[in-house]
Order: structure tokens, then C-alpha cells, then sequence
């Protein structure tokens, strides 16, 4: 696996080796997750596309290292740590949280001048205004767990060990504070095309919800809707892959590369 040598691999992990012209692809995980969650997605895009997978602190080898739990100094962060890896042109995927933070980052690589994501994809999350009053990090542990057998989101190993569940409580209530904090203007846009996918039985974010992405945005926007709920996409895994695939091949040859 290689890694960026901007950040020694804290935040960026690679899981594929890839040819010298790939395009590069920036995947910010879920509430709780970790960048292993797109190793399939790694898997399958390789050589042609470089896949950069974030590390949040909190979880997995960064589990000792204190918790972001604001999106504001997460985009901060994370914007730091690939400014190393725009040397080339950057198409963003984000889920769930990682959809708002995508929209966070690209707004900060547009406001610093450096070159903007090509394009935001923006997967099981309604869009960035369209606030809703929850609180489940305020749930007790038992709470936050039944919150994640909900979603069906996370491994079924973890999900049937107790002692590990526990383990990723820490981090999962930390970014469900950061996600259930956060305030965006209805005004606030980027000048980026954004897709956006959606399940249309996501509990989390409707159609609607979805598709007012639109009015983040001053460039295109496309609205995919998949079969499913908030995690559609580990079973609609070669759809939303094929939606990747068309994305790339209408770039055929990354700029400047």
C-alpha cells in the first residue's frame, strides 16, 4: 500500500497500486467509519483510478488519538492534509457525514485558491441546509448501539461482539456530535458540479432532502436514486460504482497530468 508522503500516511491510506495518470479519488467515511470501508471500492477501480482513502483520528490504528468532534476543524484538518495531493485534478465521494465534510473541504480548497474538486459526489445525506433537530449523541451507550444496528451499516463482526461494538463507541458518538452540531446557511454554495445518491427508504434523508444539493451548488447537479436505505450502497455496490466509472471515463485523461 502506498501513501502520501504529505502526511506519512496519517490521513490518507491507499490500498492498490495504480498507474502514473490515474485520476485520484477522495472517499470521506461515515459516522464511525474508517477508510477500510473503501478498500472494495480500491479493489475495483484500480489501476486507472487513484483511490484515497481518509483516516479519521479516533478509530482503528488512530483509536488513541483525540476525537474531532466538530466538522468545521475536521474540513480544517483534512483540507491540510491533502493539499499534498492535489497535484492533480480531485473528484470527491463522501457518505453520510462524510458527504457534509466533502462539501466542507471543497469549500476550503475554493476559498484558498487552489484547484477545486472536479466533481462532489454526495451519498446518503440531505443537503447541507436542510437541518433536522436530532440528538443521538446525547443517547446512552445501549442508545447509541441501537442506533447503529438501525442503520445497518456496520460489519456484522462488530455488530456480534459486544466488547468491540463498545470499542468504536467513543469515535461513532464523537462524529454523530460533529454531524447533529452542525449548521450550514441556506445560501452557502461551491462552484463544483455535485451528484448526489440517495435510497429512496433512507430514514436518515429523503428524495427531497437530497435533492436540495442543488441549491449548494452554481454549477451541475445530478440526483441518483437507488434502491435501498441509508446504506444502500453495500447492496447496490456495482451501481453506484458504475455512476464512478461514468464520471472517469468523461474525463478520459486528467488535466494537467
Amino acid at each position: 500500500m502506498s501513501v502520501s508522503p504529505h502526511d506519512d500516511g496519517q490521513w490518507c491510506r491507499r490500498f492498490q497500486p495504480v498507474s502514473p495518470a490515474a485520476h485520484r479519488l477522495i472517499c470521506f467515511p461515515h459516522a464511525g467509519g474508517s477508510a477500510s470501508y473503501y478498500v472494495p471500492v480500491a479493489n475495483a477501480l484500480a489501476p486507472h483510478v487513484d483511490v484515497v482513502a481518509l483516516q479519521y483520528p479516533g478509530r482503528q490504528d488512530r483509536r488513541r488519538e483525540p476525537l474531532i468532534d466538530d466538522i468545521g476543524t475536521l474540513a480544517d484538518r483534512v483540507h491540510e492534509a491533502l493539499r499534498g495531493e492535489a497535484d492533480r485534478p480531485l473528484t470527491f465521494f463522501g457518505h453520510s457525514m462524510g458527504a457534509l465534510l466533502a462539501f466542507e473541504v471543497a469549500r476550503r480548497f475554493e476559498r484558498d485558491g487552489r484547484t477545486a474538486p472536479v466533481r462532489l459526489f454526495v451519498s446518503g445525506r440531505r443537503a447541507p441546509s436542510r437541518h433536522r433537530e436530532e440528538n443521538v449523541h446525547l443517547c446512552d451507550d445501549d442508545g447509541l448501539i441501537a442506533e447503529v444496528k438501525a442503520l445497518s451499516g456496520t460489519d456484522d463482526r462488530v455488530l456480534g461482539d459486544d466488547e468491540l461494538l463498545r470499542m468504536i463507541l467513543p469515535a461513532l458518538r464523537g462524529d454523530y456530535r460533529a454531524v447533529e452540531t452542525y449548521r450550514c446557511p441556506p445560501g452557502v454554495t461551491v462552484d463544483i458540479p455535485v451528484t448526489a445518491l440517495v435510497g429512496d427508504s433512507d430514514a436518515k434523508t429523503t428524495i427531497d432532502e437530497a435533492r436540495d444539493w442543488d441549491r449548494h451548488t452554481t454549477a451541475d447537479f445530478d440526483l441518483r436514486i437507488f434502491p435501498g436505505g441509508h446504506f444502500y450502497l453495500n447492496e447496490r455496490a456495482a451501481d453506484v460504482l458504475s455512476v464512478l466509472d461514468e464520471h472517469f471515463a468523461a474525463r478520459s485523461v486528467p488535466d494537467g497530468v
